[in-house]
């Protein structure tokens, strides 16, 4: 089941259903006007929506409409709660390398996370406003998954049945501000601006055998002006699921249904993947020639982020944004 936010003159959207090829969809207030009422009743709500799903994709729906990701917000326009991991330790290594951080001593036993603004995030195809280029804009190309009500002190175990949709996560960084907002030890806050999502969430078992209940093994795709920067399978190198995530956020509380919970930039070991985001770009550049060439995105810059089923079919639709001026 695949699951929207058609843009309309609330903050939420209206939700609707998707078809697998992502060409039309349905709108179904009569069972939940928004994603997150949906969620807050998900065992409720599910059967009756993979219903309408089903009648979709065999053409049952006269009241079907042509989906268009330029008219969708993200599949949740804002969120109680987003948390971030970084869960790739190649990823964390070089971004930390690239600021003249060390690496925290606990990172292979407690994952990091960050709680970060939930209170809107842009549409798959709206633009990305920035202040100033010069703050160092980078994107990261990640995985998130959202939940329904999760109960404080959930085993890793348990939070495995509390993941309902997947979506593509574009989550960006000022880089050029974390230099001088990390080191006070109080985490993100300015280098964090909104993030956007795919156009559609999909339940677990619309990704087939790629998902395996911890993670995603699927490449994730991203392009900057059109051109490929990456490839990295999300599945591998993953030093923590995304039940483990979820247990180390629910330690001390309970999660609200709705919570997003990224991973973090993609990153394999393997050079050949390229990279997800272009803080790695560059950190390589300097590593080999002493300079990073790679530009920070720039006003008119391009970014798009997608992952493509076996049939090289798009499963979430794509994240394509152009950097604009606020």
């Amino acid at each position: 089941m695949k699951l929207a936010s058609i843009k309309n003159d609330s903050r939420d959207g209206a939700l609707v259903v998707v078809d697998c090829a992502l060409a039309h969809a349905v709108r179904v207030p009569e069972i939940a006007p928004t994603l997150q009422q949906a969620l807050e009743r998900w065992r409720e709500v599910a059967p009756r929506l993979a219903e309408v799903a089903r009648a979709l994709e065999a053409g049952q729906r006269a009241d079907a409409f042509d989906f268009d990701p330029v008219q969708a917000a993200s599949p949740l326009p804002r969120a109680y709660q987003f948390l971030d991991g970084s869960v790739y330790l190649h990823h964390m290594e070089k971004a930390r390398k690239a600021r003249g951080a060390d690496m925290p001593p606990n990172y292979k036993t407690d994952p990091l996370m960050y709680q970060g603004l939930s209170d809107r995030f842009d549409g798959p195809r709206d633009p990305m406003r920035v202040p100033d280029p010069a703050l160092g804009l980078d994107y990261e190309a990640e995985v998130a998954v959202v939940v329904d009500d999760v109960p404080m002190g959930v085993s890793e175990a348990q939070a495995a049945s509390h993941i309902q949709l997947v979506m593509l996560l574009n989550d960006y960084t000022l880089r050029t501000l974390t230099r001088t907002e990390l080191p006070k030890g109080f985490g993100f806050l300015q280098a964090k601006p909104t993030s956007a999502f795919s156009p559609v969430a999909v339940t677990p078992d619309e990704l087939g055998s790629a998902w395996d209940g911890d993670k995603l093994s699927l490449p994730i795709l991203s392009f900057v002006n059109g051109r490929p920067m990456g490839r990295a399978n999300a599945g591998r190198d993953m030093f923590f699921s995304y039940p483990r995530l979820i247990a180390h956020a629910a330690r001390t509380r309970s999660l609200a249904a709705g919570t997003i919970i990224g991973a973090g930039a993609v990153s394999n070991q393997d050079a050949e993947t390229g990279y997800a985001c272009i803080a790695e770009a560059r950190a390589d550049e300097e590593l080999a020639t002493g300079k990073a060439n790679t530009p920070w995105l720039g006003f008119g810059d391009a970014v798009r982020i997608e992952i493509l089923d076996g049939q090289g079919r798009s499963i979430f639709g794509a994240i394509d944004q152009c950097i604009e001026p606020a």
